[in-house]
């Protein structure tokens, strides 16, 4: 008895290749079109922490003299598309194979919040504790008491935390330098990235490897980095920036005196 399947003709190897290929045709269509939870980053400003920004001085210090300084600390940022911006496949695919743009989870971007206004409040809060936390830092690593000296951190527009480790460098380099009457800077212009706890403990950041392109771009050739994130800083490290790991302020403190003076061991990643 012929089966009752025997009225259909076998397809071919092209046609069955069709059929099967459909629904992943329709997912890469779906893929190529539909918003993806991803935010392209890329290089962001940098600010000279010892200097000003946007007419008004990063750090201001009262209750103790403040030292004139050579040289410059910049702290780095990215920028990034926003909690609401639609990013494709395209764009995903476009950033990948670029050194100068990266895609990120957009959740390890924004972490907190939905919209905007809730993003950008949380970030001004992190901003904020990150200069207090700063603060507190240098002054404990100084010997100084809060109580007896004053400083307020500015810097417009930028959030999140991880300038912590450049604010409170840039107050040590305003009260006490090297140490022995030279500049903490030895009158370079060193960038750097890492938040920082009360207790001078460096912790890490993200977009590091974007971070370094920023600060060579605005003249950089020292580039401080949280020591767990070296291979990040390595893999896109911009040809004649120097990286130094760094774990505490006093650590970052000690290699920068021994890159000035030409003495001492400095880590190098």
């Amino acid at each position: 008895m012929p089966s009752r399947f025997s009225r259909f003709s076998p397809l071919s190897r092209l046609q069955a290749v069709g059929v099967c290929a459909l629904p992943v045709v329709g997912l890469l269509a779906v893929a190529v079109f539909a918003p993806l939870p991803f935010s392209l980053a890329q290089p962001g400003m940098t600010a000279d922490v010892l200097g000003e920004n946007k007419g008004d001085p990063v750090i201001t210090i009262s209750g103790a003299k403040a030292r004139e300084t050579s040289g410059q600390l910049r702290m780095t940022t990215i920028e990034a598309t926003g909690p609401d911006a639609d990013i494709g496949l395209g764009d995903v695919l476009d950033g990948w194979f670029r050194t100068d743009r990266a895609v990120m989870p957009r959740d390890a971007v924004y972490p907190n919040g939905d919209s905007v206004e809730e993003i950008e409040d949380y970030n001004a809060e992190e901003m904020k504790k990150s200069q207090d936390t700063a603060t507190e830092a240098a002054l404990d690593h100084l010997g100084e008491k809060p109580d007896g000296i004053e400083v307020t951190l500015e810097l417009a527009d930028v959030g999140g935390p991880s300038a912590g480790l450049l604010f409170s460098l840039g107050i040590v380099d305003k009260l006490d330098g090297d140490g022995s009457g030279g500049d903490l800077t030895g009158g370079r212009v060193i960038a750097g990235t890492g938040t920082i706890d009360a207790g001078g403990k460096v912790g890490a950041v993200g977009g590091v490897a974007l971070k370094t392109q920023a600060a060579r771009r605005d003249g950089a050739t020292v580039f401080l980095v949280p020591k767990a994130e070296c291979s990040d800083a390595e893999s896109e490290l911009p040809k004649g920036l120097r990286l130094i790991p760094v774990t505490t302020l006093k650590g970052a403190v000690d290699s920068l005196v021994a890159l000035e003076k030409g003495r001492g061991s400095v880590p190098s990643c």
